[in-house]
């Protein structure tokens, strides 16, 4: 059976009512490039009762899932998770899922399940495991303008904008068989303070970092923060990175249909 992927929702002001929706770019790229089935999981709903109000839900969902995966979006990781004052008060926000993805990425990565994080999702690990972020990459000594043209077409701003060098040694190094590549760039938060249990898969030519991966294990964790669901048919990095998830979802899921048949102790 093919692994079964958690994707974490926005949630939006619809036109009456919230909405909790995953773009389909995304969606797409885990079914067709990771080869998995992708299950929205909904951000938190605030009534009685309502979804993830209880830390064993977080639980519940994992016990099920072989991986998960958390998007990109319009919205910021609120500051507050990672210790820090709002800079911009117009700073797109979404409380809701920070509750639900940041609980998430901490018990998936504890369990050892397979997490692949893109853009917003890359900077959620990041503060999930202690790490810390620039509001606004473009306003730091040193650092380049890592947002998108806003008078290019869809295309054009999805297009390749700088490169990024590989760690030697390192999983994307390893996987690709090159030691960089040029990726695009629509973001204007980044790594501040990589979370101890992270290390650097990928650097900007203005030393931001733009990938990691978990030091010392053999567990399956990737952050990117450009996106390669991006057309990723037609970018051999781009489709290895979900390939490489989706191996890795599946190896899980094998696992854990095996530890699953073994007898219970002393039986």
């Amino acid at each position: 059976m093919k692994p079964l992927i958690g994707v974490v929702a926005d949630v939006l002001p619809g036109d009456k009512h919230l909405a909790h929706c995953v773009q389909e770019k995304y969606l797409d790229a885990i079914t067709g490039g990771a080869n998995a089935i992708a299950l929205m999981l909904p951000g938190r709903i605030d009534t009685p009762g309502g979804a993830w109000t209880d830390p064993a839900d977080v639980e519940v969902a994992l016990g099920v899932l072989d991986g998960l995966f958390l998007s990109g979006a319009t919205s910021n990781v609120a500051p507050e998770a990672y210790g820090a004052e709002l800079i911009d008060p117009e700073s797109p926000a979404d409380p809701a899922r920070d509750h639900v993805s940041l609980a998430l990425a901490r018990a998936a990565v504890a369990r050892g399940m397979p997490v692949l994080g893109v853009c917003r999702g890359f900077q959620e690990i990041n503060v999930a495991l202690g790490g810390t972020l620039h509001q606004a990459v473009h306003a730091q000594p040193g650092l380049a303008d890592h947002r998108e043209d806003p008078e290019l077409d869809l295309a054009g701003q999805y297009g390749p904008a700088h490169d990024v060098a590989f760690t030697p040694g390192g999983l994307l190094h390893l996987a690709s068989g090159v030691d960089h590549a040029r990726v695009n760039s629509l973001h204007w938060q980044g790594v501040d303070r990589l979370a101890p249990a992270l290390v650097p898969e990928a650097v900007a030519p203005d030393g931001l970092i733009e990938a990691f991966r978990l030091r010392d294990s053999e567990s399956f964790l990737l952050g990117v923060q450009w996106h390669p669901e991006w057309a990723f048919r037609d970018d051999a990095l781009s489709l290895m990175i979900f390939r490489s998830f989706g191996i890795a979802a599946r190896a899980f899921r094998a696992a854990k249909a095996r530890q699953s048949r073994q007898p219970a102790y002393g039986a």
